[in-house]
């Protein structure tokens, strides 16, 4: 059941420069896509489809590290039906490796594969069916290779190199070539404040590898185009990235790859690296057809990046008042393979690392290894929340120890706006973390053993174990488990983050007309219903059109790091504002001496009309305009950052903080390790709420892939061989509606002035601090100390 508050305090800037709009922003006004996704009527990537297409297919290794001896494709190639086979030694151009940052990867393996699963071989054929049987054909003769699996393995000092010959930017502050990136951060001195703390609490604790599990797989189809080209049609998190990606290894100029964003069914993070598209366009170039390519379940687990899985070890200390003193760190994140995402996770990773509290005097590290487990980058909550499980059973410890109230404990210690950073940052917009908080410890808890009150008419459902009846009541216990989380929102580091808007504003069949076209990538957060939302409240239009998403336009960054509303948000105000200012103009032109307001007063459009801040109508925007249109395309950039420094951390490295707290309620079977969640209740500051039914289905959303990763989700490596266990929905859990308990939301507007509208960056927050949440209650209820997530079932029965 949704519930929601919503508190806005008196004076609170919003930065709205246009007065009430109907559909404008504020508004809660259902999504243009919405109705089609509930009924099946959405058209997904995987739904494309052209008459004379092929099929392609990907032949991936069945080992984890090995070299490639040889590779016979002549069968495949003889099966009726195949138009196309290729290996590494069909590539194209002379640039045969991609990635986000650091180009480590192949399009396809050469000489050697570095995980299980790696692209090794593609076929193109008439029929899908045929494309899989012929892959299976090929024949790949492996001698494997030592496995690095572990920090162990990975930085002993005869540790055999993922990556042998490293010449990329991070090469020369790593300690050794299988860590991807480092990044310290020392402010203060640890070793004097230590001896100020009347206790002090370590802890060792290990976060699984999540997979991002969107319900739509990878897919897209590539059409060979006339001039020799390509036309690719992809569901995808960043169109310009993956651009400048595909088009080198293509040896094409990105002029002829020309991208337009189909359906797109989840993302979470998955989608940001390149998976099946350099792929897709390889086989229609040498086809000369249009090639699809839809990935099966148990691919799509080998074909996109997951959450880093980690190491974490920290100490604080404390004073007997409950003051925090010092906090030392190590955080050890596998990246797999391939770097990805990495470098980005570890800064994130380290400089969150504190949590949302005041700590003056701290000794951070933060390391990704290259492994030959599976390559990990970006997924919901990147780096903060691996930090977050840990910092958070800290704080539960320290409040133990201390005898204090835990929630009491973390507000003695909160950061509020004006505090410092451990990087030096100060926190220039409001942090309410001691009111996030309070809020939800003072929601009602629910009632307990509510199956008891309801007699015969008992819901089996609202127990431990569900539907399989394992319990009735007994050996049942309550927990209840407080955290709070911080996170970043935008690209920081001092990457030039930005985005672009083209807004064009028209006269059709005789009403004003606006377009908005950006390259934004709508993957669920409901971006086109905001950017519909800007459009009408600045232009003062009832009809916004949303032009598709493609590389026609410039760059809207990805759509990840909580940052499309904010940047490309931005982008549609800021030309929104250029396109009202032009009118104006036109009008002041045409109209000008027939009234003095049009030079003297403050204009606004409202409801297809010029008006006075006073409300006098003074002309229609459809005669204003008549048959000139007024088309603008403008870039939108955030307060610049700058890259922590490499050997102190110290930077202002963020653009904005965001911050989250969760009260978890569970009930556990302690005899058979069984939970139910029974409440997960969470209050969010967002700045301004430019769409609150959006707002409170993201932070719902969040919400329930952190409870996923406390108590069912991780993919399993096996330690020995380095493959994948459980690639499938039957073996990978998640939260399905049974598992998703009551999520009450406490929504807080408090403006940061430095964004658009106010707003501030929400959709990882949540993922955050549900987890620790979860996990502390599980923690209350049994007694036991949890220093790993997921919580299986044998952890809390003792019979691991």
């Amino acid at each position: 059941m949704a519930q929601n508050t919503r508190t806005v305090p008196a004076g609170t800037p919003t930065n709205v420069t246009q007065k009430h709009n109907k559909g404008g922003i504020g508004e809660s006004i259902l999504r243009p896509d919405g109705t089609l996704k509930v009924t099946g009527e959405f058209a997904y990537s995987s739904d494309m489809w052209h008459e004379d297409m092929l099929w392609g297919q990907t032949l991936r290794s069945t080992v984890a590290h090995a070299e490639i001896v040889s590779i016979d494709v002549s069968e495949a190639l003889a099966m009726p039906g195949v138009y196309s086979v290729l290996t590494y030694d069909d590539l194209p151009a002379e640039m045969k490796n991609y990635g986000l940052e650091i180009q480590d990867t192949p399009v396809l393996a050469n000489g050697r594969v570095r995980h299980h699963g790696e692209p090794v071989a593609l076929v193109a054929a008439d029929h899908p069916e045929t494309a899989r049987r012929a892959a299976a054909k090929i024949k790949i003769d492996y001698r494997e290779l030592p496995l690095v699996t572990d920090e162990a393995s990975a930085l002993a000092p005869d540790a055999p190199l993922i990556h042998e010959g490293r010449d990329d930017h991070h090469i020369g502050h790593v300690p050794h070539p299988n860590i991807v990136h480092r990044q310290p951060i020392i402010r203060g001195n640890v070793e004097e404040a230590r001896k100020r703390a009347d206790v002090i609490v370590e802890g060792e604790y290990t976060f699984g590898m999540q997979d991002q599990a969107f319900l739509g797989p990878e897919s897209g189809l590539a059409v060979p185009s006339e001039d020799g080209g390509v036309e690719l049609y992809v569901a995808t998190q960043w169109l310009h990235s993956d651009l400048k990606q595909i088009a080198p290894v293509l040896g094409l100029p990105e002029e002829k790859v020309r991208m337009t964003l189909s359906g797109v069914g989840g993302a979470f993070g998955g989608r940001e690296d390149i998976s099946m598209q350099i792929h897709a366009c390889l086989l229609a170039l040498a086809t000369n057809k249009p090639v699809k390519i839809v990935y099966n379940r148990f691919e799509s687990f080998f074909g996109h990046v997951h959450r880093h899985p980690a190491k974490l070890y920290y100490e604080h200390g404390a004073t007997k008042d409950g003051k925090l003193t010092h906090m030392k760190c190590k955080i050890v994140l596998d990246g797999g393979a391939y770097a990805s995402a990495s470098p980005a996770v570890v800064g994130n990773a380290s400089s969150l690392s504190v949590g949302p509290y005041v700590l003056e005097d701290v000794d951070i590290e933060a390391i990704a290894l290259y492994t030959n487990n599976p390559p990990c980058g970006a997924m919901r909550g990147f780096g903060a929340v691996q930090a977050c499980f840990a910092y958070e059973a800290q704080m539960d410890k320290l409040a133990a120890k201390l005898g204090m109230d835990p929630v009491e404990f973390r507000q003695l210690n909160a950061m509020e706006q004006g505090t410092i950073m451990p990087t030096g940052q100060v926190v220039d917009a409001p942090a309410p973390v001691a009111e996030l908080l309070r809020r939800v410890k003072a929601r009602p808890l629910p009632p307990e053993r509510q199956w008891e009150s309801a007699g015969e008419s008992a819901d089996v459902r609202a127990l431990p174990g569900g539907l399989s009846n394992t319990t009735h009541g007994e050996g049942v216990v309550r927990g209840v488990g407080y955290a709070v989380g911080i996170k970043n929102v935008g690209f920081s580091e001092g990457f030039d983050d930005y985005s672009t808007a083209r807004v064009r504003l028209e006269v059709i069949n005789g009403e004003p007309v606006a377009m908005v076209h950006t390259a934004m990538a709508e993957v669920g957060q409901g971006g086109i219903t905001v950017h519909t939302q800007i459009a009408r409240t600045e232009l003062g239009v009832t009809q916004v059109t949303i032009h598709p998403a493609d590389t026609q336009v410039g760059s809207a960054g990805s759509t990840s790091a909580s940052r499309q509303t904010y940047m490309t948000g931005g982008a549609v105000k800021n030309t929104c504002e250029a396109v009202r200012e032009a009118l104006l103009e036109i009008g002041r032109r045409k109209n000008g001496s027939y009234h003095p307001a049009w030079a003297t007063a403050e204009l606004l459009l409202e409801g297809g009309k010029v008006v006075t801040d006073g409300g006098e109508v003074l002309a229609d925007i459809a005669d204003i305009l008549e048959d000139e249109a007024i088309d603008l395309e403008l870039e939108f950039r955030h307060a610049p950052t700058e890259p922590f420094d490499l050997v102190t951390g110290q930077g202002n490295g963020h653009v904005q903080y965001t911050f989250a707290a969760h009260r978890a309620v569970v009930e556990v079977d302690t005899e058979l390790g069984l939970v139910k969640v029974v409440e997960l209740a969470t209050a969010q500051d967002v700045g301004k709420a430019l769409n609150m039914l959006s707002v409170v289905g993201q932070i719902q959303g969040g919400t329930t892939q952190g409870l996923g990763v406390a108590i069912m989700e991780e993919i399993i490596v096996d330690p020995k061989t380095a493959k994948v266990r459980n690639p499938s929905f039957t073996d990978y859990l998640i939260p399905t509606i049974l598992d998703t308990p009551t999520i009450p939301v406490d929504v807080l507007e408090l403006a940061d002035p430095k964004a658009p509208y106010g707003l501030r960056g929400m959709g990882e927050a949540p993922t955050l601090s549900s987890t620790p949440a979860v996990i502390a209650a599980i923690r209350q209820a049994t007694g036991l100390e949890i220093n790993k997530t997921p919580i299986r079932p044998e952890a809390l029965t003792g019979t691991l």
